[in-house]
């Protein structure tokens, strides 16, 4: 990803003392509960190269735990997120894993509670800068840059038309698009990225079409 201002490479306001590790750190989390799309009762982290070297030094733990709650980067609370997760009953679990071909600030967020799980891969490339690789099994690449329409939903004919149609209806603008699917007829998520903001009611009305399975609006991050 290329940056786009000096302010991308400096980083955002943040608690924390890195970028990387810290900020970068927060914002998988919070994306992750924006896909989970409801307070988890159990938060799995697991971490990978400098992550998982760092973790305590740097702070990615209080930070991942932080984004999940939904504190942004700025938050004063992220110190307190892990102490802050057991007042509310989240449980907390912390591992570490090594493999060569990730990324080195790699992060895996698995979210569950009684109605369901959720698992992506998020990596941090600097500036405070994210990018979720994958999310419910598929291949993705949301940054967090734009407001994001995900449709979760089984591979048919018509899709993206039916939803390109929704959007054109509220005069917004595709600013890009990526289908992932597991196979002909099977699961699949479509990502659209938006030029202008989206509200609840166009995920309302595309939840309501035959073969979704879900929708999912998320804000820029």
């Amino acid at each position: 990803m290329k940056f786009k201002s000096v302010f991308d490479i400096i980083g955002p306001a943040m608690i924390g003392p890195s970028s990387s590790h810290t900020a970068g750190a927060a914002r998988i989390g919070r994306m992750a509960r924006l896909l989970f799309g409801r307070p988890p009762a159990r938060a799995e982290f697991i971490l990978y190269g400098s992550f998982a070297g760092t973790y305590r030094g740097h702070g990615t733990d209080v930070a991942l735990a932080g984004g999940v709650q939904l504190f942004d980067t700025f938050d004063p609370r992220i110190k307190d997120a892990l102490i802050l997760a057991k007042d509310t009953n989240l449980d907390i679990v912390i591992t570490t894993a090594d493999d060569p071909e990730e990324h080195p600030n790699t992060a895996r967020v698995i979210l569950e509670d009684d109605q369901g799980s959720l698992e992506i891969k998020g990596i941090s490339i600097g500036g405070g800068k994210i990018e979720i690789k994958e999310a419910g099994g598929f291949e993705v690449n949301l940054t967090g840059d734009s407001w994001t329409l995900l449709v979760f939903h089984e591979d048919h004919f018509g899709m993206i038309a039916s939803v390109a149609q929704v959007l054109a209806d509220h005069q917004i603008n595709i600013g890009r698009m990526q289908m992932s699917r597991k196979g002909k007829g099977q699961e699949a998520l479509l990502m659209i990225e938006t030029d202008q903001p989206m509200d609840d009611l166009i995920g309302q009305q595309v939840a309501q079409f035959p073969h979704v399975a879900g929708a999912r609006i998320i804000p820029p991050l």
